[in-house]
C-alpha cells in the first residue's frame, strides 16, 4: 500500500513537471518573433526590365505592410548588372499616397548594398540587411533602390513578373515618378511583425 501511494506521489509529480515544460515551450513559441516576407514572388527568370544605373534614379516596387506596423528586416531582389563593375545603391522606402509615392522618405540612416558585376551570364541575388536601421512601417508602401553613382553604358536587368503590380522608376532631377504597369520587378523585404 505504502509503495503505490508513493508510486503514485512520485508519477504526479513527475507529471506536473513534464505539463510545467510543455507549458513554458508553448509560452516561449508565442513570443518568438512572427516574420513574413511581402512584395513580389522571388525568382530569377527572365529580365524584362532594364535600367541603366545613373546617380540619383531610382527603381522600386509598391508592397502591402499590413494594417499593423512592421520592421522591415532584409531586402532581396534578383539583377543582372551589364557593367563590367558593381553598382553601388541606397534603400529607400515611402509610403504611397494614392497611386504615387509620397516624397518623405521614411528611412533616416543611409542604407547601403551594391549590385555585384556580372557574372556567369545571369541573375544574381543581392541582398540587403535593414533590420540595424530600425525601419517601422504599416499600410501601404514603396520599397526602392538608388543607384549612388552612374555607370556609362550600363544596364541593370532585374527579374521579374508578368501582371505583379508593376514597377515605380524616377529618374534623376526629376520629381515625378513612372510607374510600368505590366512587368513588376521581384523584390521582396522579409519584415517582423510588431505587437
Amino acid at each position: 500500500m505504502k509503495n503505490t501511494i508513493y508510486l503514485s506521489s512520485k508519477a504526479f509529480i513527475l507529471k506536473s513537471i513534464f505539463t510545467f515544460l510543455l507549458c513554458l515551450v508553448a509560452i516561449s513559441s508565442f513570443a518568438q518573433d512572427k516574420t513574413k516576407m511581402i512584395g513580389n514572388k522571388p525568382r530569377e527568370g527572365s529580365a524584362n526590365n532594364s535600367f541603366s544605373a545613373v546617380k540619383g534614379g531610382q527603381v522600386g516596387i509598391r508592397m502591402n505592410a499590413g494594417r499593423k506596423q512592421v520592421q522591415l528586416l532584409k531586402l532581396n531582389f534578383h539583377a543582372a548588372n551589364q557593367s563590367g563593375d558593381s553598382v553601388p545603391f541606397k534603400v529607400n522606402v515611402y509610403k504611397m499616397n494614392g497611386k504615387l509615392p509620397a516624397d518623405t522618405n521614411l528611412v533616416v540612416a543611409e542604407i547601403k548594398g551594391t549590385i555585384p558585376k556580372y557574372e556567369n551570364g545571369g541573375h544574381q541575388l543581392v541582398t540587403v540587411d535593414l533590420s540595424p536601421y530600425n525601419v517601422v512601417v504599416s499600410g501601404q508602401i514603396l520599397v526602392s533602390i538608388e543607384f549612388l553613382t552612374t555607370k556609362n553604358g550600363s544596364e541593370i536587368s532585374f527579374a521579374c513578373g508578368l501582371l505583379n503590380g508593376g514597377t515605380f522608376h524616377k529618374e534623376p532631377g526629376i520629381d515625378k515618378w513612372k510607374k510600368i504597369p505590366v512587368v513588376g520587378a521581384d523584390f521582396n523585404v522579409l519584415v517582423k511583425k510588431l505587437k
